[in-house]
């Protein structure tokens, strides 16, 4: 694989900035790869790791001279980096984000930037529960989504060079409008999230089952939201308070539909019930057949082994 940009700098080393230097490690994406973390700990730990060849305790140190930056850290962060980072940019870089909301980064960032750096935002949708630089592989982004958000000036170039970029990091590149990436990730990412940690929370606040019972006798679906709700809490604080008009909007739909459900159950409308419950397998279904998920049992973890 020919080296895409001769420089690299993660901003931010957690699942997916650490997954990001795996993938372009294994493929010679990148020339040299710096980084950025807050904490002492991550910069150690991403050296030890290999994930980068330069580290520093300055965002602005570490995008000097680079020809990509990629803002890996929480959303909420992206202001104040943004504003740290602007004068360091070199002119003609191509700054790029992996958050999961669009519309309130393009509000934080863009006014920091100045004249002649690519701002294309970006959002590849692909992650685990886990979070850490220790988490990260390369694999992460393989036949997963990776929306980008170019902006009405955006330089077509510089939009190929990015979608080039994702691509060879194994992802499939789709571009839209930062309002309708909210949209669509409210109702996909957003909202399941947000039901995963507050069922979660229910189960355990339910004084006639004590926490044992609950964690000894979870069914699958309990213990599939708990991985969910397991995701990185300060991300998803960020995502909910910056996507919060798409995310309510859902949630009102969502709050509808579960109010028909419930008078389907009170009066005994099994038909309403099994309707529902067709179409859901159905897209169940067509989620496996685009390949974006698998129809192995249990997901395709590997079953628990026999005592």
């Amino acid at each position: 694989m020919t080296v895409l940009f001769e420089r690299v700098a993660l901003i931010g080393i957690g699942l997916i900035g650490s997954s990001l230097a795996h993938v372009m490690r294994s493929k010679g994406l990148a020339g040299e790869i710096t980084g950025y973390a807050k904490s002492e700990a991550t910069r150690a730990k991403s050296v030890e790791l290999g994930l980068v060849d330069r580290v520093f305790d300055s965002a602005a140190d570490a995008v000097k001279d680079a020809d990509l930056v990629i803002l890996c850290s929480p959303v909420g962060t992206y202001g104040a980096l943004a504003q740290e980072i602007g004068p360091a940019l070199k002119p003609g870089a191509l700054l790029t984000d992996v958050g999961s909301v669009k519309g309130a980064v393009v509000r934080d960032v863009l006014p920091h930037l100045p004249p002649g750096v690519n701002f294309i935002p970006g959002h590849p949708i692909a992650g685990t529960e886990q979070s850490g630089p220790e988490s990260g592989f390369a694999e992460l982004f393989i036949n997963r989504w990776c929306i980008l958000t170019p902006l009405p000036d955006s330089d077509p170039k510089a939009v190929e060079a990015l979608t080039g970029f994702w691509r060879a990091c194994g992802s499939n590149v789709e571009n839209m409008t930062p309002e309708h990436h909210d949209l669509v990730l409210a109702i996909t990412s957003h909202l399941p999230h947000l039901i995963a940690y507050n069922i979660v929370l229910t189960a355990a606040d339910l004084e006639e089952v004590t926490s044992s019972e609950v964690i000894k006798y979870s069914a699958g679906g309990f213990r599939d939201f708990t991985r969910i709700a397991a995701s990185d809490p300060t991300m998803w604080r960020d995502v909910f308070l910056n996507n919060r008009e798409a995310v309510l909007e859902m949630l009102g739909r969502f709050s509808e539909d579960l109010s028909a459900l419930q008078r389907a159950i009170r009066w005994g409308d099994g038909e309403t019930l099994f309707d529902v419950f067709t179409r859901s397998r159905q897209i169940r279904r067509s989620i496996i057949a685009a390949g974006q998920d698998t129809a192995a049992p249990d997901f395709g973890r590997n079953p628990p082994k026999a005592q």
